[in-house]
């Protein structure tokens, strides 16, 4: 167990600051990138198949950006399936992505599909359509993406590019897969025994030892309520402290 958690770090890239305390923003503590990272790891814990994250990289510089990605790319080799929105993002942030579901405004969908290398999947389609400037060398593609689908290009062209998907193979082929994985074979619904997953002394250690590691870290806090505790002590009983009375 000790293993696979060290291991978890690594791929997280926290195991470096596993001993240090949260903090309050901005003030103590972690940077945001490094709260944006735990938070992930959290999600973690019930190794989940899915998660889910919106904007991760929101409020942070590219560098910040990069390594919570890089933590999000490091996740999905170990399995798992990330789906999460993206704000303007750098060329080698956008090329980490797998796949890709462009939506234009009123949530319709314009693209769906894998990205492929230097996106030159989702950069084909688009070409492909008549119309559509071809995407300049070193450009971003994602950049290059919004620009030729925007309201302004949709109705220069007079095209509907959610209607153009609708109709378009891409389209049928995912259709074909969502009905294919909507009913699979063999599979039973999800039941599970109890609750919780552990029982109540199960409970108990984890919250004790939680509860052990908070005041472990927090030295200051311990030697403040042990002052506290003495003084007043001392105070009690000075002033009620019992006297013999001869009778």
């Amino acid at each position: 167990m000790i293993s696979f958690w060290c291991l978890f770090l690594e791929t997280i890239e926290l195991d470096e600051i596993k001993d240090s305390l949260i903090g309050l923003p901005g003030v103590s503590g972690l940077s945001t990138e490094q709260r944006k990272r735990l938070t992930i790891a959290v999600e973690h814990v019930a190794n989940p198949s899915i998660i889910f994250l919106d904007e991760p990289s929101s409020g942070l510089d590219a560098r910040a950006a990069a390594i919570v990605m890089r933590a999000v790319k490091n996740a999905v080799q170990t399995g798992r399936t990330v789906v999460c929105t993206i704000h303007q993002p750098s060329i080698d942030i956008f090329e980490a992505f797998d796949d890709l579901i462009l939506m234009k405004s009123g949530g319709r969908i314009i693209y769906c599909g894998p990205l492929d290398l230097h996106s030159s999947k989702v950069i084909q389609y688009f070409e492909n359509i008549s119309g559509v400037p071809k995407i300049k060398d070193n450009y971003n593609s994602a950049t290059w993406m919004l620009e030729v689908t925007s309201k302004s290009v949709e109705a220069e062209l007079q095209v509907d590019f959610a209607q153009i998907y609708n109709e378009s193979t891409l389209s049928q082929e995912n259709k074909e897969l969502v009905r294919r994985l909507s009913s699979p074979s063999g599979s039973k619904d999800l039941h599970f025994p109890t609750r919780f997953p552990q029982n109540s002394w199960g409970q108990f250690k984890a919250c004790y030892w939680k509860l052990h590691l908070s005041y472990w870290r927090s030295p200051s806090y311990n030697l403040a309520r042990i002052l506290f505790v003495t003084a007043l002590s001392l105070l009690s009983g000075i002033c009620f402290g019992s006297k013999e009375r001869k009778c």
